[in-house]
This record gives structure tokens, C-alpha cells and sequence, in this order.
């Protein structure tokens, strides 16, 4: 399975999930609340009503996500060099660590497990460089020195 497809699987079970609450969680949360009568000074049903504004925006931007993520012509990320969703190996010469980062959107990066964004300086820098290509990367610690030791493209992931 692909990338595409494991982030079209992730991107279905958040909103099932979320569905879940707002169809069943959040409707039986509410009929509580009300219960105890007076809702003008009902702390749980005022938390329900803001937790069903909040679902409904976060399931907003996943149908979005899962929109942008199905539309997304593969064939215009690079083949020969780091593009998005690559999956990059690279030495800190600063320090002598190998470190492996998937280049990802803003809304999947998560640093702690190696998912950068494409945004970042690391990945704006990485973008476009091939084996043994040396970056600096400007970061809110100071300038760090990288240098691409190998590099999967989505394209090979996917035959993979």
C-alpha cells in the first residue's frame, strides 16, 4: 500500500471516528444535559454544544484533507530528487547523527517520530536535493549542516 492510501485510511478512521461522536456521542451527551433542566446555566450542555462546534470544524478539514489527498497528482512530485511525501535519510554534520524524515504536509508533521513538513526549514531546504547534496538549514537553534545520504521518492514507495 502506498502512501496516498495509508493516509486515505488514516484521514477515514479520524472521521468515522468523529462521526461517531458527532452522531451518537454528542446527541446523547446534549439529551443529558437537558435533562437537568435549566440550560441557561448548564455547564454540561454548554460543553456539548461546544465540543459538537468543535467536531464539526475538525470534520470539516478532514473532508478537505481526504478531498486534497485523493486529488493530488503524484505524477507532478519529482521522480529524481526529494519532493513531498519522500522519505529522506540524512547525516547532521554538526553532530555525526543519522536521522530519517518523510516529507509531509503542514497538518501530518510531527517531528518526534520523523515527520516533517514541507514547510519547515528542513524540508524547504531538503526539497530538491539528491544523494550527497549538502544543505544549511537556518532553524531557531542556529544554522545546521546536512547531508543527504539517501532518499526514497513517493513513486518508489508506492511499487514497493
Amino acid at each position: 500500500m502506498g502512501i496516498r492510501e495509508d493516509l486515505l485510511k488514516k484521514v477515514a478512521a479520524e472521521i468515522t471516528e468523529l462521526e461517531r461522536e458527532l452522531k451518537v456521542d454528542l446527541p446523547r451527551q446534549l439529551f443529558e444535559a437537558a435533562a437537568h433542566g435549566d440550560l441557561s446555566e448548564n455547564a454540561e450542555h454548554e460543553a456539548a454544544k461546544d465540543r459538537k462546534d468543535t467536531v464539526t470544524g475538525l470534520l470539516l478539514k478532514l473532508y478537505e484533507r481526504r478531498q486534497g489527498i485523493s486529488n493530488m497528482n503524484t505524477q507532478q512530485i519529482p521522480h529524481d530528487s526529494v519532493g513531498f511525501w519522500s522519505t529522506v535519510e540524512v547525516l547532521d554534520l554538526d553532530n555525526d547523527e543519522e536521522m530519517t524524515y518523510l516529507l509531509v504536509s503542514p497538518d501530518e508533521s510531527d517531528p518526534k517520530s520523523g515527520r516533517i513538513s514541507m514547510t519547515s526549514p528542513i524540508g524547504r531546504a531538503l526539497a530538491g536535493c539528491q544523494d550527497g547534496d549538502e544543505v544549511a538549514v537556518e532553524t531557531p537553534r542556529g544554522t545546521r549542516n546536512y547531508e543527504v545520504l539517501s532518499f526514497t521518492t513517493i513513486h518508489e514507495a508506492q511499487t514497493d
